[in-house]
């Protein structure tokens, strides 16, 4: 099947899950001695995994110079490493999804509480550093199709929408790796206004509604369970501009349509220059431009801030500055006097790009307001 569409021409494949292909061949049962207990112990990350994708490469990845991504399904740094070093003749990069489950109490999903926000800058800090000290490459990403809207889910999707969304891009783009934006991410697509359960299509949301009231839920609370966790929340309808089902068929949709598209929708984004779009524009032109963003180190700044995500990218000549405020409210963020110092006096310093209005110098003591977002480069 890989070798019909290679010689149709196709540049790549997403692989699905592909680190469960391989099983303890004893099919034994899960005790429940290691969490969670449904027996992934014995088939994620498998005993002949690594075989089973070399022959791939070898046959068809390789011979037809493709670019490869992996799905990994709670797998582990040491194994993403393996996955994606050039050197293992495997994959090109891999996806995990650990620094999505940060709003998981406990680990379950159909369960809500505020996402842990150290959490996510501690995940995305170790995978950072360790996939690059280990010849790794990371396939970057807060959206996709099984995941609800990263702007409804760790920023504000209203008041701050516009801002948001260039915070989760900004931050996102000045890390290792290859950058991946879903679908409507680029114009700022929120999770849809869901009024009933009959709205849902997805069979996972469908089957959770009724397994949360047979658990003792009411379904009003099931409900806006799933208005925040349904893999529906993603799949809607791209919305193209203001017309009927926002351009989208002349037909009816399958699923409906965010009734906010007269106001979220690529033609405004097209119009307007300072919009969500084109400062994903900006983003991929100069990941384009500067080395930096491929070979530069990463190292955390904000020593555990409770609401900003800061890090550097440094590599010889430059150095890559991303400062985040992941809040609602007006911040300070003060850089540590060791940092500082290391970052020089900050001559040479340019802003690549912001979320606001404002265009602020480099400073020890940085006032940001809410969602506010910003990259610095400084020659050294």
């Amino acid at each position: 099947m890989m070798l019909f569409w290679a010689k149709k021409g196709v540049d790549g494949f997403r692989m699905d899950v592909i680190n469960v292909i391989s099983k303890d061949q004893r099919f034994p049962d899960d005790d429940g001695s290691v969490p969670p207990g449904d027996g992934r112990k014995f088939y994620t990350d498998g005993p002949r995994v690594h075989e089973f994708i070399k022959a791939m490469y070898d046959e068809v990845f390789g011979p037809y110079e493709m670019v490869t991504v992996g799905e990994m399904s709670s797998t582990t740094l040491e194994h993403c490493i393996r996955y994606s070093s050039p050197e293992e003749r495997e994959f090109s990069m891999t996806f995990n999804f650990h620094h999505l489950k940060v709003d998981y109490p406990n680990g379950q999903k159909w369960e809500l509480m505020p996402y842990d926000f150290e959490a996510m800058k501690r995940l995305f800090t170790e995978w950072q550093t360790g996939m690059q000290q280990g010849g790794g490459w990371n396939a970057l990403f807060f959206n996709n199709h099984d995941q609800p809207r990263a702007i409804s889910r760790f920023t504000d999707d209203k008041a701050y929408r516009v801002e948001s969304a260039k915070l989760l891009a900004t931050t996102l783009h000045g890390m290792q790796g290859t950058p991946y934006v879903y679908q409507g991410e680029e114009i700022g697509m929120p999770n849809p206004i869901w009024k009933g359960i009959e709205e849902f299509r997805d069979i996972e949301s469908l089957n959770m509604y009724r397994i949360l009231q047979e658990q003792g839920k009411k379904p009003g609370t099931a409900l806006s369970i799933l208005q925040e966790r349904s893999r529906d929340n993603s799949r809607t309808p791209m919305q193209w501009d203001d017309s009927p089902n926002a351009g989208f068929t002349t037909g009816t949709p399958w699923i409906k349509v965010d009734e906010r598209y007269p106001d979220i929708n690529v033609r405004r984004e097209l119009a307007d220059p300072d919009s969500i779009f084109h400062h994903y524009r900006r983003l991929i032109a100069l990941r384009k431009e500067h080395n930096v963003f491929v070979e530069g180190t990463f190292s955390r700044l904000d020593e555990g801030h409770p609401e900003v995500f800061a890090y550097a990218r440094q590599a010889e000549g430059a150095t890559l500055v991303v400062v985040s405020n992941f809040s609602r409210k007006e911040v300070t963020f003060r850089f540590g006097d060791k940092q500082w110092s290391e970052l020089g006096s900050c001559s040479g310093q340019q802003l690549l790009t912001g979320n606001t209005a404002e265009a602020p110098a480099l400073a020890q003591d940085l006032p940001l307001s809410p969602y506010a977002s910003y990259m610095w480069l400084i020659r050294t």
